[in-house]
């Protein structure tokens, strides 16, 4: 009691920030994590001017989520997406600020007008796909899709393996659109 009285006292302005210590948030999508990508890894655009947003591109990371930070932090690696959506708890991180081109679908011309989101997990193993992170996947591509006022439909929400030349199969055949699709459309 003692100590609640002793709190009641100081004033306001001098309490530690609620958030004092959590990691810094997303600008484009504030329930997300924000951690860089490294810039190498990127190109700098002023989207949706410089460029149209009119595709979200979903992929599987074929890699644990720390890793995947790891991996586009790092700048030999040349590669990079706007999110990424952890298994366990469908925690968000943002890696590249939506107005920026990330290095994900491995062609151009979708780099620059897509937003890519990475899931945790390998497509081989649907055990990875869990209802968190559909969930929170698709409050994320909900969100983007509000923004960039993009469809909700399967022409405009592709999966990696769906990107003209790549030789990706991302996000698999484990990979639940019609659980996916309808999500996105009631969160």
């Amino acid at each position: 009691m003692l100590q609640g009285a002793a709190l009641a006292a100081v004033p306001y302005a001098l309490l530690p920030h609620p958030r004092a210590g959590a990691q810094p948030r997303s600008e484009d999508y504030p329930p997300a994590e924000w951690t860089a990508a490294s810039s190498s890894n990127r190109t700098s655009a002023n989207r949706p001017t410089s460029h149209p947003i009119n595709l979200v591109i979903i992929h599987v990371t074929q890699e644990t989520y720390a890793k995947t930070l790891e991996i586009f932090r790092n700048p030999a690696k040349k590669v990079s997406a706007h999110y990424v959506v952890r298994s366990a708890d469908g925690h968000v991180a943002q890696m590249v600020r939506d107005r920026d081109i990330a290095w994900h679908a491995g062609n151009w011309n979708h780099n620059a007008r897509s937003i890519g989101i990475e899931h945790e997990g390998w497509v081989d193993q649907p055990a990875y796909f869990t209802d968190d992170m559909y969930e929170q996947s698709a409050r994320l591509t909900a969100a983007i899709c509000a923004r960039y006022r993009i469809p909700v439909d399967r022409s405009h929400i592709i999966g990696h393996h769906e990107v003209p030349g790549t030789d990706h199969t991302d996000p698999g055949r484990h990979w639940d659109w019609r659980r996916y699709m309808k999500l996105i459309k009631t969160v």
